[in-house]
């Protein structure tokens, strides 16, 4: 067989493996969901009337539902990084090693595994966000496909960043701790409240980070709100990730002695 082709066929048996995994330990991946899900709960529900500055809570969650979308995949490939630290720190992957199988494989297994459970992820939550009232506002099939392009662009550029962030980290714990970022993130973007109604100071912290160009191309998309220059500063910054995490990870898993 060609190089390619056992690269294929180790990486298919790979993804089997993680996704039977999750399929057996369904725990971790919907705590991880419980974030943005009770995100949406209370800012819908709870400061909904007030977050909407007089709008409404049908407004407010047309307008909240993109960044929560968006969250959900920081906090949902947090796992990535809490199963690749696991596989290191318990030696399946030293063991591996000594089998005859293609190297990048291992890695990939874990990538394109976790893209498909972020996905599915991000479906489910935004299944509850249309269960409480969000309308998509005449976007076209284009649209659709071009929104569901940026979310999985984006669940794998996040993806090979847990990737590096769990090859990094000594436990499980560690590499959960160390991807919290991915969550606080969206804490400080566009999701929540416009940049305009941002202290002037904080205003270039929320603009200038990957989520918030991301949430407003989502916006455009699926609520026809003006996307500006957003939507090529958020593919900068889904591949600029992409290629860094990939190349961090793949340095770390080479020089990694076990």
């Amino acid at each position: 067989m060609s190089n390619l082709s056992l690269a294929v066929r180790d990486s298919s048996t790979m993804l089997r493996r993680n996704l039977l995994h999750a399929r057996r330990y369904p725990s971790l991946t919907l705590n991880l969901l419980l974030t943005p899900v009770m995100l949406l709960l209370l800012f819908v529900y709870i400061f909904g009337d007030t977050m909407s500055g007089g709008a409404g809570r049908d407004e407010y969650i047309a307008y909240i539902v993109p960044g929560i979308l968006l969250m959900t995949i920081g906090s949902t490939t947090i796992g990535t990084a809490v199963s690749v630290s696991t596989d290191m720190s318990e030696g399946i992957i030293a063991r591996f090693r000594t089998m005859a199988i293609h190297r990048s494989s291992i890695l990939f297994g874990h990538v394109v595994g976790s893209v498909l459970q972020t996905i599915i992820s991000v479906v489910l939550v935004g299944a509850i966000g249309v269960a409480m009232g969000f309308r998509s506002t005449d976007a076209t099939v284009l649209e659709w496909l071009a929104a569901f392009g940026l979310l999985a662009l984006f669940a794998l550029a996040f993806t090979w960043i847990a990737v590096g962030m769990g090859l990094g980290s000594p436990n499980a714990e560690a590499a959960s701790n160390n991807a919290m970022p991915l969550i606080l993130l969206p804490l400080i973007s566009s999701a929540f409240v416009p940049l305009d109604s941002m202290p002037g100071w904080f205003q270039p912290i929320a603009e200038y980070q990957p989520f918030t160009p991301a949430i407003e191309t989502l916006r455009g998309l699926l609520l026809g709100t003006e996307i500006g220059d957003n939507w090529w500063i958020a593919l900068v910054w889904c591949l600029g990730l992409t290629l860094l995490g990939y190349r961090w990870s793949k340095a770390q898993f080479n020089s990694d002695p076990k």
